[in-house]
């Protein structure tokens, strides 16, 4: 396609671009999950295997083939959708491809081997808005993963993608979006919840000969995968976000910083870049408005730590990712010392629907404190592990038990790790908690990026604190010394407990260095990395005594 040069060319072609996709749903199309899960499974050999049979039969007018980006519902990989009947396969082998081509994709039919089965009623589900994983879910951000082919730009703009860079062109001033995005309570989806609309108005306001957007995709939770899945699945959504940020802050420049074990994200976003500047939807005079923004990908060796801000500029100079003192903050003084603006994936891709169907919208949909929906990383020892988007104010009792079906293997619930090693436990008592910012942390917990792994009342909580612990040790950059010596102490101490060796006074001693620790360390990773050992007292200060008493063993 040649490079679009005014509003009027994208419009044109977005309404080429539909009624070709009208046209092509008039045929049956075979849709199989791409993201890393199911890809893990043999989604790309099942993928191929359709190719193949379309191929050779010369089916091509009767049934296309579509790979997407990831559908959520990992457990079950690897996943195919025919639509438009959204008759749902789960498991899927490449022996299965051929009857389900001749039998679904050709006839109509259901396999019902291949349905997923209610884990609570054993009942047999056909449709994939009837499986109560999906159906419980509210997808903003998620809305086009299993639908859109991430390759193709087409397929965004087909689906509406860049008419809200469209409309904050033609119809909107800096302040009017920023005001937008003030308007909706959108706060960051990494971890601290500040308000996303505040924190691009510091930006436009800061003095500075150039300006940056980062997109922070240093996603480095255990058991967390929301940003690489949005990556991977929809990275024009992404984009379009940073563009629409580059404008309102007066930005000449954006990074990608997505960490290299990411190869899938990384490969997806450079594609999706290339694709947009050759459209001239990135770049030099982009729709002839007059907007210059060149994005670009830094690949990050994957430290935890880079996760904070000012470790992630260092990173992105060529040095080492550690953190500086605050103030200033990189609103004021960030990458070149320049003003930087930092949101991480989820963030940036709630900005075009924000913009799309206005504030109000997304303030209706949520919390009075906590707008939106956020996207959690289902893990652990539950039914049905994956990706799940839900609306703020959603109890942890309707994730795990509604949407995740329950516990696996036929056990107790016992608590869910929120917030990933920054965040903390919260047990069964409190299973009735809303995720918001607020009421997470009256009971000791964060929301963090979006981690939740299950546990079951086999899981030793003491070993889960110390896995953290070990973590958080491994990761510390070392700068600063309540954070390194500290945090090694605190290890050092739940490993003796956990092999039989504790002393009177070692839960005191941990509470007392993990105060210590979170006050006075220099960046968030200190700050919060005693939190899974303070949560796990707290609830379950009980299973300490005892081990230390020698009765664990």
């Amino acid at each position: 396609m040649d490079r679009l040069t005014s509003i009027d060319e994208l419009e044109a072609l977005r309404n080429r671009l539909r009624k070709e996709e009208e046209e092509a749903r008039k045929r049956s199309t075979v849709v199989v999950c791409g993201g890393t899960g199911c890809d893990t499974f043999g989604g790309h050999a099942i993928y191929d295997a359709f190719e193949d049979l379309v191929e050779k039969r010369q089916l091509h007018d009767k049934v296309r083939v579509k790979k997407t980006g990831c559908q959520g519902l990992c457990e079950r990989g690897p996943l195919v959708n025919i639509l438009p009947k959204n008759i749902f396969y789960q498991k899927v082998k490449e022996q299965d491809t051929i009857k389900i081509l001749e039998e679904t994709a050709l006839n109509g039919g259901v396999i019902q081997k291949l349905l997923y089965s209610d884990p609570g009623t054993g009942q047999k589900v056909v449709y994939q808005q009837d499986i109560p994983f999906y159906k419980k879910q509210h997808r903003i951000v998620l809305k086009q993963n299993g639908i859109i082919d991430p390759l193709k730009i087409t397929d965004y703009i087909a689906v509406g993608g860049y008419s809200s860079l469209q409309k904050v062109l033609t119809k909107m001033s800096q302040d009017d979006v920023i005001k937008e995005i003030e308007n909706s309570g959108l706060r960051g989806r990494g971890g601290a919840g500040f308000s996303t609309g505040k924190k691009w108005g510091f930006v436009k306001n800061a003095p500075g000969d150039r300006k940056y957007v980062i997109c922070n995709g240093d996603e480095g939770d255990p058991g967390a995968f929301m940003d690489r899945s949005v990556l991977e699945g929809n990275p024009h959504s992404v984009i379009e976000g940073m563009l629409i940020a580059a404008y309102a802050m007066g930005s000449q420049g954006g990074i990608f910083y997505v960490r290299a074990e990411y190869p899938l994200a990384v490969n997806n976003v450079q594609i999706a870049i290339d694709q947009a500047k050759g459209l001239g939807l990135v770049g030099e005079n982009i729709l002839g408005s007059g907007l210059n923004v060149e994005l670009r990908i830094k690949k990050g060796a994957g430290a935890f730590v880079c996760g904070e801000e000012t470790a992630l500029i260092a990173s992105i100079e060529g040095k080492r990712g550690m953190p500086r003192t605050r103030p200033p903050y990189p609103a004021i003084s960030g990458l070149w010392r320049m003003p930087t603006c930092i949101n991480n994936v989820e963030t940036l891709a709630n900005i075009a629907p924000i913009i799309e169907n206005g504030a109000e919208w997304f303030c209706n949909i949520g919390t009075e404190g906590s707008k939106g929906t956020k996207i959690f990383a289902l893990a652990g020892n539950v039914k049905n592990t994956g990706l799940v988007e839900v609306p703020m104010g959603t109890t942890l009792r309707e994730i795990i038990f509604e949407i995740g079906g329950g516990i696996a293997r036929k056990r107790d619930f016992k608590a869910v790790q929120i917030g990933g090693p920054s965040g903390g436990c919260v047990p069964l008592e409190y299973l009735d908690t809303p995720i918001d910012y607020e009421s997470l942390q009256k009971v000791g917990a964060i929301m963090g990026s979006g981690g939740l792994v299950v546990m079951d009342e086999k899981t030793s909580m003491v070993g889960m604190a110390k896995y953290f612990m070990n973590f958080i040790q491994d990761e510390s950059c070392g700068k600063c010394v309540p954070c390194r010596i500290g945090t090694r102490r605190m290890l050092e101490i739940l490993t003796r407990i956990s092999d039989g060796h504790g002393r009177r006074g070692d839960v005191e001693l941990l509470g007392e260095m993990a105060h210590k620790i979170k006050e006075t360390s220099l960046c968030g990773l200190g700050q919060t990395g005693p939190n899974p050992v303070l949560a796990t007292i707290r609830y379950f200060r009980h299973e300490y005594d005892t081990m230390i008493k020698g009765e664990g063993h």
